[in-house]
Formats: structure tokens, sequence, C-alpha cells
């Protein structure tokens, strides 16, 4: 008996779990409603105001809030609020998706649309469907992991191909060059999927990649301006 209600006492809980990650979902979609054109930044928590990366961020993030993007990140701090910082600047949506986390990550000061997840799941899915581009910039196993799953999504045709700008070529060139030299040398990977990336080390690199993108892929219905 006692084996049966700890069965039933864990289906229970998991149905619980199930109509949670919907009612994020449901919040999230009805927050973030109109926000495309967006741009999601993802990057590493640890940079600090006053470090190169951040400064670059944050122009970067202005320079494509003057475009018409919105910018969101992970609400955070670090590259997200370099991200944010940019946003505020160029007076566009800025938007923070923060994650519960065992230790409490504080949102940004420069967020005008927040909202905090408890699954990393729901938080993946609204960085993504509001994007009409990816900017990667230097980050750990998080950044990693968001990267991968972006690309996997447009190799497989579940959602639209877009510009995956991964920033400060020097910090990814020993990712590409495992890429090139394992993954694609022993066929696990096509070449085709490295069109899918572009590398950048200055912001004007960084404007100029979207603006072609945009230009050569114009995309109906969308308010962004690419000049």
């Amino acid at each position: 008996m006692a084996r049966e209600y700890e069965i039933n006492a864990l289906a229970k809980e998991e149905s619980w779990r199930m109509f949670r990650i919907i009612g994020e979902l449901v919040e999230g979609f009805d927050r973030l409603s109109g926000i495309e054109p967006a741009v999601s930044f993802y990057g590493s928590a640890r940079i600090k105001p006053g470090d190169k990366l951040y400064t670059q961020t944050t122009e970067i993030a202005r320079r494509l809030g003057e475009m018409g993007f919105s910018i969101v990140s992970g609400g955070g701090p670090g590259v997200m609020e370099a991200a944010n910082k940019g946003a505020s600047e160029a007076g566009v949506t800025s938007v923070g998706l923060n994650i519960e986390l065992a230790e409490p990550q504080p949102g940004n000061p420069y967020i005008n649309k927040s909202l905090t997840f408890s699954h990393f799941f729901v938080r993946k899915v609204m960085l993504v469907k509001y994007a009409s581009a990816f900017i990667i910039m230097p980050g750990g196993l998080g950044t990693l992991d968001e990267l991968t799953e972006v690309l996997t999504l447009m190799q497989t045709r579940k959602i639209r191909p877009f510009p995956v700008i991964l920033f400060d070529g020097q910090y990814w060139e020993g990712f590409l060059d495992w890429l090139h030299g394992q993954a694609l040398a022993r066929g696990l990977v096509s070449e085709e999927d490295f069109a899918l990336l572009r590398v950048c080390d200055t912001p004007d690199g960084v404007i100029e990649a979207v603006q072609k993108w945009y230009i050569k892929h114009e995309i109906v219905g969308r308010k962004a301006v690419v000049r």
C-alpha cells in the first residue's frame, strides 16, 4: 500500500508540473506578444561593467535597437545586463527573461518588460520564439547549450533560419576547429550546418551581418527598419 501511495503521489505531482509549465507558457505568450522583431542575446553572467565585452555588448544592442529591434536577454547580470542597457539607451523594449535558480539571480536595472520562469524549457521557448537574430557573446556552459540548441532547431527546420552571430572569433576558434576537425571530418555534421553561423569581431561587423541578412531575406510584416 505504501508503495502504491508513493506512485500515486508522484503521478499527481507530475500532473501538476505539467500544468505549471503550461501556465508559464501562456503567461510568456501573453506578455511577449507584439514585441517582434527582437534580437536575443546570450553570454556570460560573469562579465563586469567596464569590461570591453560589456561595452561592446551595450553598443551592439543599442545600435540594433536604433534599427527597430527589441532586445531580449536572460535578464541577469553580465552580458545580459549589457544588452538590456543598450536597449534602454535606444529607447526600445528591453526584455529580461529571468530564471529561478538555487542561487537567486537578481534582474538587472535596464529591463522594462520582465518575466521569471521556473523551467528552463519555457524560458528557452521564449528566447527562440520571438528572435529575429541571435547574438552569442562569449559565455560558459549555458551559452554553449543555447547555441547548439538553436542550431539544432534550424538544422532540423523546426524554426526558420535567421542570423546566429558568434562574437569574438578568438574565443570561439577552438569550438569551431573542433566542429570542423571532428564532427565534420567524421561526417556527423554537414558544410550546410556551418552556413548558419557568422563570426564577428566588432560591433560594426555584427550590425553589417544583420543588415545583409534582412536585405537579402526580406520578411513580410517585419517592423524593423534596416538602414
